[in-house]
């Protein structure tokens, strides 16, 4: 199989060149092209190029003439009617230049003769700095040279290298500058020299050079290999390079410098025998070393690098003291809250990998710790009493102990009025920085010891605040570039302290490095209503949301569905928010509001729109004191008892009819079986008797007669009277002699035996079981109207109870003019007569009053 490959693939080669070389053969078969002097000239050289047909290979026997074309790059050169033509050019530049003859036989068709490239170039000049190297005593011999400029033709060197007992060693390369003899020189005669020479050569010339040298001169040592440090006592104060190198290796040189610097430290020594102490190195830092080594310190090539050993040197105990803040909050009138911030060390200053803190907790009276806490964090919280004075000091620990603690004492940093620095201001100093500008605080400014400058980012809603951050300041300096943490679009709280001993005066600003209006309004998320005013709160906007820092907030309200500018108000921005009253609201309106936030490029999109009703307060003051005047009127005039009277009287008569109460059938009412013998003993006589007196324990309903007249009614107060036996009966009322003589009869009229007048009563009418109609009835009983149907719905039983005929009821306001007015108590519409043909009214189809008119 894979024979068939090889075979398959020498066919395809062959089948290539053939082609190409018909081609070649095919490009020149009408003709010839010819240079001379040479295909290859040197610069500002003339050359003279001729064209010419061959037989039989011109245009057709129709076509007159033979015109030929000498094109240079596409450009007519020469142009000329026959079998031939012949031209000189000069002024070629450097490089490959293409000539083309071309055959035209008239109507613009051009047919190619052939072509001819010419080649213009420099003759070599002579190579420099020769130089050969031999890496360690097994390597080979390998020289390098520069060629100088180029010569734009086909140049060939030859490397030739003649040593002793007449022996030579060459090689050849084209258009190179570097050749490997691939021999190895011994040292056996470190002083025997050895020449060696390059040669250029193209068609226009050459050029060489010699350089002689010794085995010394040209041998590079390997580079030093088997690197490694150790220290003794995991000390950095004990360090020691160790590596190996070549037998007749004489100097060495070392290089290092901490992993994060650029520049290299230096060091040389002789005979080190592959060991070098290092006494400089800093702890708990990471080094880079290299080495290299070379044979003679005048003669020898230094050899290349070392690959690079990178180690951390062990740590030591830290330096320095840790840059400690703090700030305070009081919880009640008890307690306080202290939180203690710090920074790390330096890598110079920790010596190490910090393992925790320590926290030491004193009180300053006693000077004994109270509290001591280790944390792995760059904070601390902690809850103290507020009545005494207390002290921290903090300590960074790493493996081989701690630094020295930073004591602080826990005081008001913002108490000290004298101290408070002046008109505190922060504007931008590009993307990440924000430059702090303070005044000093007037008489006390040659006092204070130093300035610190905090800030934290604001982030209101988050239970979690932000690490503060802060820088100190000398005491004659009054601005500061901060930068830490410092983020475009967030807002900053900036507070400046200047501090003098353990006392300390503070202001404070806002600032941001970069702003824009804020994405979005707050939120109004609660409206109320207060003594006829409207509070509005409003939810914070998030602080991804602010674009910078708000300088005001502004609410808007106008009335719903109107078309009218909203009215708007504009509050300064203040954290935490609080509600903000609006007066200027009507009552009994629907109003729209909302709110918009302002940073220092302009306002928000307006935030979510609420509708509030405002209901308004009454004014109790309008009415509390006209009611106490009307009050005390109708006590005044009420007072008077005929005014009294004539109000109730006319109140009686305004009743409307569906607040009387309903009369019961007296036919339910056990009065009319057990009684029924009191007919006999009415005077009362009635038109007609519809019905016989039914004998059945179910009586039947009684028939009333309605007596129409007119009587001015009498009002009088009823007065219990006399009862016989026992002292029972029912209320009656007994008008006087005068009261029967001011009314005339009436033919129906009702008239007791006493002749009193009965003003308004209802007569209940019996029929007994001989009675027929035409006849007079029997008489009746007749009753008061105080005496009709009490709440409980039915007649009274005890008739034989009733007050004696003989013991009339005088009354004190017989004297009193009567009154002309006639009431009622059924409506008028329930006023007509009863006749003798009309339909019988029951007692079971009757409504009356649910009080009688005579008081």
């Amino acid at each position: 199989m894979a024979h068939t490959v090889r075979v398959c693939y020498l066919a395809l080669i062959f089948i290539i060149m053939s082609l190409l070389v018909k081609g070649k053969i095919d490009v020149c078969k009408r003709g010839d092209v010819t240079v001379k002097p040479s295909y290859e000239i040197s610069l500002g050289s003339a050359v003279n190029i001729s064209c010419s047909l061959k037989p039989k290979q011109g245009c057709s026997p129709h076509s007159r003439t033979n015109k030929l074309i000498l094109y240079q790059h596409n450009r007519t050169i020469k142009l000329k009617d026959g079998d031939s033509l012949s031209t000189q050019v000069s002024g070629l530049p450097l490089g490959t230049t293409l000539f083309l003859c071309k055959l035209t036989c008239g109507g613009g068709v051009e047919i190619r003769i052939c072509g001819a490239e010419i080649s213009v170039g420099v003759v070599p000049e002579q190579p420099q700095n020769l130089s050969c190297i031999q890496k360690g005593e097994r390597g080979t011999v390998a020289c390098t040279w520069d060629r100088g400029r180029d010569t734009h033709l086909y140049t060939t060197y030859t490397l030739q290298l003649n040593g002793s007992n007449n022996s030579t060693w060459q090689k050849q390369c084209n258009h190179c500058d570097h050749l490997d003899l691939g021999i190895n020189l011994t040292p056996e005669s470190p002083e025997s020299s050895y020449v060696a020479m390059v040669t250029a050569v193209n068609n226009l010339g050459s050029a060489s050079f010699t350089f002689t040298f010794t085995f010394m001169d040209i041998v590079m040592p390997l580079p030093p290999w088997d690197i490694k440090i150790k220290f003794g006592n995991a000390s950095v104060s004990r360090c020691s390079l160790q590596w190996r190198d070549e037998d007749k290796v004489l100097l060495n040189r070392l290089r290092y410098r901490p992993r994060n610097s650029r520049s290299w430290n230096m060091v040389n020594t002789t005979n080190a025998k592959g060991r070098h102490d290092f006494l400089d190195l800093k702890p708990f830092t990471e080094y880079e070393f290299q080495i290299s080594s070379k044979l003679h310190p005048n003669k020898s090539i230094w050899s290349d690098w070392s690959e690079a050993l990178r180690i951390q040197t062990p740590e030591e105990e830290p330096t320095g003291m840790l840059d400690v803040w703090y700030m305070k909050q009081n919880i009640d009138y008890n307690r306080q809250q202290i939180s203690l911030y710090w920074k790390n060390l330096s890598v110079s200053e920790a010596r190490g990998k910090i393992l925790h803190y320590q926290v030491t907790l004193l009180e300053v009276s006693g000077g004994k710790a109270t509290l001591q806490n280790i944390t792995e964090y760059t904070s601390w919280t902690w809850v103290i009493p507020r009545t005494k004075k207390w002290a921290v000091a903090v300590s960074a620990v790493n493996s081989k102990g701690s630094s020295w603690p930073t004591r602080i004492n826990i005081t008001d940093l913002c108490e000290a009025e004298l101290l408070v620095p002046g008109q505190v201001s922060a504007h931008s100093e590009g993307v990440d920085n924000i430059m702090v500008t303070w005044e000093s605080p007037g008489k006390a400014a040659p006092a204070v010891q130093q300035y610190v400058v905090e800030w934290r980012a604001l982030h209101p809603g988050v239970v979690m605040q932000p690490p503060v951050n802060w820088l100190r300041s000398p005491p004659d300096n009054m601005s500061a570039l901060i930068s830490e943490n410092i983020k475009p679009y967030i807002c900053y709280e900036i507070r400046v302290h200047a501090l003098l001993g353990g006392q300390g005066g503070c202001n404070s600003t806002r600032g941001n490095s970069k702003h824009k209006a804020p994405l979005s309004g707050p939120y109004i998320n609660a409206i109320t209503e207060e003594n006829g005013s409207i509070f509005i709160s409003w939810d914070e906007i998030p602080a991804q949301e602010q674009m910078g820092c708000i300088l005001h907030y502004r609410i808007y309200w106008k009335e719903r569905d109107s078309n009218s500018q909203p009215q708007l108000c504009e509050i300064p921005y203040k954290f935490p928010p609080n509600s903000h009253p609006i007066d200027s609201l009507q009552p009994r309106v629907t109003y729209v509001l909302w709110m918009t936030a302002l940073t220092a490029d302009g306002e928000s999109a307006p935030g979510k729109k609420r509708e509030f009703y405002l209901q308004g307060e009454v004014n109790w003051s309008t009415f509390v004191a006209p009611s106490i005047c009307i009050g005390i009127i109708m006590v005044g005039i009420f007072s008077v008892h005929y005014i009294r009277q004539k109000v109730f009287v006319l109140l009686s008569a305004l009743r409307p009819q569906w607040c009387s109460r309903q009369i019961p059938d007296p036919a339910n009412s056990s009065w009319a079986t057990t009684y029924p013998i009191m007919e006999e003993k009415t005077q009362l006589h009635v038109d007609r008797i519809l019905t016989d007196w039914p004998t059945s324990e179910e009586p039947e309903p009684l028939v009333i007669s309605e007596v129409l007249h007119q009587v001015a009614p009498v009002v009088r107060h009823p007065r219990r009277p006399k009862w016989p036996e026992k002292g029972r009966g029912v209320q009656g009322h007994y008008p006087s002699e005068e009261d029967s003589a001011s009314s005339p009869p009436h033919p129906r009229a009702l008239t007791a035996e006493t002749g009193q007048l009965v003003d308004l009563y209802k007569v209940l009418g019996s029929r007994g079981p001989h009675s027929r109609p035409g006849n007079p009835a029997s008489p009746l009983m007749v009753l008061p109207v105080d005496y009709l149907p009490t709440h409980e719905g039915y007649l009274p039983s005890n008739i034989d109870y009733l007050p004696s005929r003989e013991a009339p009821i005088t009354d004190p306001l017989e004297e009193l003019e009567p009154q002309h007015i006639s009431l009622s108590i059924f409506p008028p519409s329930s006023l007509h007569p009863l006749t003798s043909c009309g339909e019988k009214l029951t007692l079971d189809r009757l409504k009356m009053g649910c009080s009688s008119l005579m008081l």
